[in-house]
């Protein structure tokens, strides 16, 4: 049986649209019933109000008896000055059992991770500018056909660049350059990080 798996994130463009066509992929639609609920919040685009809006889904679908097998929040870090209470919002996240893919210092390094490894330190204006020199673009948005058949190399750069903070130790939020969007790539697919 496939999962159903929600994910909750701040991206109102860029990320939708990645979600969007991973989706639609033959690996992503055997193993899980992806959902996308994008948060937009009155309180600002705060990874603490975004666990909050994960953790009303939850309470929502379970009263309404709608099964969640997994509920991931995408957000940012942000550099140089990074988004407020992160180490509460991953507590508040951890207690309500709510997974987490952080991108530190943004979510354009996933993208970056697509094409490259990427180990030096990164500010969200340098991010999107490499982005925008790997891929072509403009600001927000994406060609999913440059990402899907990228992903793989991403999860793996990703999981690299995990790995390589944690024989450092270095730890949440100086881990930039970081993806966790590689354990939901592999959460909802056949994916598997080696």
């Amino acid at each position: 049986m496939r999962r159903t798996v929600v994910v909750v994130c701040e991206g109102t463009t860029t990320e939708p649209l990645y979600f969007d066509a991973l989706r639609l992929e033959r690996e992503v639609q055997d193993v899980a019933a992806v959902q996308l609920r994008v948060q937009r919040s009155n309180r600002g685009k705060q990874p603490l109000a975004l666990v909050q809006k994960a953790i009303d889904i939850k309470a929502e679908d379970n009263a309404a008896g709608r099964e969640i097998d997994e509920i991931w929040c995408v957000f940012d870090v942000e550099w140089p000055q990074n988004h407020p209470k992160l180490q509460e919002t991953l507590t508040l996240a951890e207690r309500n059992n709510i997974s987490i893919a952080v991108s530190n210092p943004c979510f354009e390094l996933w993208l970056i991770l697509h094409f490259k490894s990427q180990a030096a330190f990164l500010t969200t204006n340098e991010a999107c500018r490499l982005r925008g020199k790997l891929d072509k673009s403009r600001g927000k948005g994406l060609n999913p056909d440059l990402y899907m058949p990228r992903r793989n190399s991403a999860l793996q750069n990703a999981r690299l660049l995990d790995q390589r903070h944690a024989d450092d130790e270095t730890s949440f939020p100086h881990d930039n350059p970081s993806s966790g969007m590689y354990r939901l790539l592999a959460a909802v697919s056949s994916c598997r990080p080696s």
